[in-house]
């Protein structure tokens, strides 16, 4: 059955960023609703051990985090709805959402925290090997990998930037890539060629992650030369998949003003979009950090600026008014 509901403040995902920006909206009473999406708790929910979100001297499950983080915002005056949207018109106040299951939202104003989601190789082994060796994200799993051996897969900005990273953790890392040269900046390059931690395989690409060991746990990739075809083995504890990210701005092609890289663009120092009233948030809008702590800080900051801009709407009516 069709529903319409009204909000003054919705916001589309339900990772570090739509939660935090939920718990600053609850608390300055705009009863906002939170649309959860199709992965409710964005990307911690697939990750394990988070060691590095502050207020915790133990690890904690990402899971775990997003619970305690959901629980929070709506002990705080949050609605939380189980939706997908797949389609919004941003053309007028106030913005309509519409749901794959009939509901029609409308929001005074929208926050956008949809995310990103990084890209993988599509193994059967990488998707077996995710959380037991094989990761995404350097900066969130680099410190467990501590002293070990490690691998990088990609050859761009992110790829190098990853490898040196790891150098801070890890005295043997292995880049490997598809090409016989890299696509990254030159200054990361010559910062790349000239760390004695760092070795380049060229030309390559994975064939397979390998695993071992009780409880299974990556040791190793088997690699294929793109020009050879030979196929060959390194002995790797972690392999960093770093081929780049996808944001999740499909929605809004056409109608906010995205970079070049698909990224939602913002007004530098805040999270206000080309449409007045329309927020952004997160990985959807940073592909610079995208850590959860940066999420939930650009998060606190997206209801702030709609709280504002609310308040600012008001005292203008109430001045027109008088």
């Amino acid at each position: 059955m069709s529903e319409t509901i009204h909000s003054r403040l919705i916001v589309l995902g339900s990772g570090p960023a739509g939660l935090t920006a939920a718990i600053y909206a609850a608390r300055a009473g705009l009863q906002p609703i939170v649309i959860q999406g199709i992965q409710p708790g964005g990307q911690l929910t697939t990750t394990t051990d988070v060691e590095n979100y502050p207020g915790f001297r133990d690890v904690v499950q990402g899971p775990w985090l997003m619970e305690e983080m959901q629980a929070q915002a709506e002990h705080v005056g949050t609605r939380m709805v189980w939706d997908h949207i797949d389609k919004v018109e941003l053309n007028g106040r106030p913005f309509r959402l519409h749901g794959d299951g009939g509901t029609t939202y409308l929001a005074e104003t929208l926050v956008i925290a949809t995310g990103a989601q990084a890209k993988w190789l599509g193994l059967p082994s990488e998707e077996r090997m995710k959380g037991k060796g094989a990761s995404a994200c350097a900066t969130c799993d680099g410190f467990f990998y501590r002293g070990k051996k490690v691998a990088v897969i990609g050859g761009g900005n992110t790829a190098v930037e990853e490898a040196l990273y790891l150098t801070n953790h890890s005295d043997d890392v292995t880049l490997i890539h598809r090409r016989d040269s890299f696509r990254a900046e030159k200054i990361l390059q010559d910062r790349l060629f000239a760390h004695k931690s760092v070795k380049v395989i060229w030309n390559s690409e994975v064939d397979e992650f390998l695993s071992g060991g009780e409880p299974e746990a990556l040791t190793g990739l088997r690699l294929k030369n793109r020009v050879t075809g030979e196929l060959s083995e390194i002995a790797v504890d972690g392999a960093f998949v770093a081929i780049g990210h996808k944001p999740a701005t499909e929605l809004f092609d056409g109608q906010l003003d995205l970079d070049e890289d698909g990224y939602l663009a913002v007004e530098t120092g805040s999270t206000r979009t080309n449409i007045p009233g329309v927020f952004a948030c997160g990985d959807v809008m940073d592909k610079t950090y995208r850590q959860a702590v940066t999420a939930a800080g650009t998060g606190c900051m997206a209801a702030l600026d709609a709280e504002r801009f609310l308040a600012a709407e008001e005292f203008a009516e109430l001045q027109a008014a008088e």
